[in-house]
């Protein structure tokens, strides 16, 4: 996608959208395979047993493509297979619980170096998941000091 340009040459705009493939600069085989998530029970795989989170999940378009709603990384996940009539938001939801049990979330990342509690990595998605954020310690930029006051 093209940056747009001022008339001092200074850039407007970098970018129309954010997807997963822009921040983490990596597809997942689940993307383009449907027989990957296609046998994925949603009550199963549902944190907590609490289906109603699910409900807030929808087949989306980014980009004109397919494309589900990360809100732990706050960006889509594109979805390049062609999705059964009338099962849209049910493979939206099978992706993205896919994209989450396997720690591939952007966010999930994060979590290793900004978790300020401790949590479980992948969240209730998986039982086994390890804890993070037990150690936590504010980021500090190299030669950065205080202030004098």
């Amino acid at each position: 996608m093209a940056d747009d340009f001022d008339t001092s040459g200074r850039r407007l705009t970098t970018s129309k959208g954010i997807d997963t493939e822009e921040l983490t600069g990596r597809t997942f085989p689940y993307q383009f395979d449907l027989s990957l998530v296609e046998d994925i029970d949603l009550n199963e795989a549902t944190p907590g047993q609490d289906i109603n989170w699910l409900e807030d999940i929808h087949l989306m378009q980014e980009g004109g493509m397919n494309a589900v709603f990360d809100r732990y990384t706050n960006a889509f996940l594109k979805i390049h297979f062609d999705i059964p009539q009338g099962r849209e938001d049910e493979f939206a939801r099978k992706v993205l619980i896919k994209h989450l049990q396997e720690g591939n979330s952007y966010g999930i990342w994060l979590k290793h170096k900004h978790a300020k509690f401790a949590q479980p990595e992948l969240g209730s998605w998986l039982a086994a998941s390890q804890t993070v954020g037990e150690n936590w310690k504010p980021a500090q930029l190299e030669g950065w000091q205080a202030p004098l006051h």
